[in-house]
Formats: C-alpha cells, structure tokens, sequence
C-alpha cells in the first residue's frame, strides 16, 4: 500500500482489479481543507488514459511488474505463443494486448512480456526491427522534384512506405513505435 505522497509518474498502481501506470500526478495543498492529487492513469492492458483525483485518506496498492524476456514462436487465429526464455515455458496471449504493432512481429523475435505475478498484462517489442521487403513497385526516376516515397508489403504482411531505391527482397529497418522506415540493412 502507498500513501498520497507515494504517487509519482510512472509508478504502477492496482484499482478495482485493474492495473495503471501513472502517466501525469499533481500534488495539491489547497490553504483549506485536505491535501489530494490530481493524475491521469493508463490502464495497462489497452492503454486507455482517465483522470483521477486521489484524497490523502485513500490508500493506494502499488503493484511490481516484472519484465520477462520471451520468444516469439507463432500465431494461431487471434492468439500468439510465447516462450519463456529461462524456463522454456510456453504462455498463449492474444493479438488485442499487442495491438497495431503485432504488424512487425516475426517468428522467433525477442519481446520483453509485462507481468503481474504470472499474469502477462502487455508486451513491448524491440525499438526496431529487421523485416524483408516482400513486394514493391519499381521505383521511376523523375517522378518527383525531392525524394519519394512508395508503398512496400514486409514478410509480415504490414505495409510501409520506403524510398524509390529500395527495392524487392531488401531487408529494411522499421521502427515499431511509427511503423516508419529507418534504413537499408
């Protein structure tokens, strides 16, 4: 349990069986009456933000989210498989805690899985990954007064724009967090 003054951004809290991450917290002494906090809270498992005015009189559980490192091994419907790798134990999440980014997830990719005792709550992927370019037209010369962008299916089935130059079967680097184009590998 934490006090008021235990609040802080980034701290992760558990209400009503959900659990937050404090995204913003303002701690305020009004000259009357008790002092309270004013935060906004994520909910961890599908990044809904709320307002919440905390009181002093309230307590709050602080909750520890420990970070495993998992092995991507496959998608079956809506569902993905994970594999612990200390413990080579297999857990099965599905595609809504990945949300868009599942777009560059690949078949043996390393993730760091969130977890809530040995409840799995949200997955982040690597910053950037190495995908194969799969299918792209053919890039013309002339065709703009600057550098241009055309469209690019990855072996992942997302699509991206990359530059004119790049062409069929290149291995490119995505950033997940844009899901745009970095560079050649």
């Amino acid at each position: 349990m934490a006090a008021l003054n235990d609040l802080r951004n980034g701290l992760v809290i558990r209400l009503d069986d959900i659990v937050y991450t404090v995204v913003d917290c303002e701690h305020v002494k009004p000259g009357k009456g008790g002092a309270f906090a004013r935060t906004k809270i994520k909910r961890v498992k599908d990044g809904a933000v709320l307002d919440r005015t905390f009181r002093a009189s309230e307590s709050i559980e602080t909750v520890r989210l420990t970070d495993q490192e998992m092995q991507f091994l496959y998608s079956e419907g809506k569902m993905l498989w994970f594999m612990d790798n200390e413990t080579f134990e297999q857990h099965q999440l599905s595609e809504s805690m990945l949300g868009d980014s599942v777009k560059y997830l690949k078949e043996g990719e390393n993730v760091i899985v969130k977890m809530d005792g040995a409840t799995p709550l949200a997955v982040e992927l690597p910053t950037f990954v190495e995908l194969q370019i799969v299918e792209t037209d053919p890039g013309l010369r002339g065709d703009t007064v600057s550098g241009g962008t055309k469209p690019a299916k990855l072996e992942t089935g997302a699509v991206v724009n990359v530059p004119l130059f790049v062409k069929n079967e290149t291995t490119i680097k995505v950033d997940t967090r844009t899901g745009k184009y970095v560079e050649r590998v």
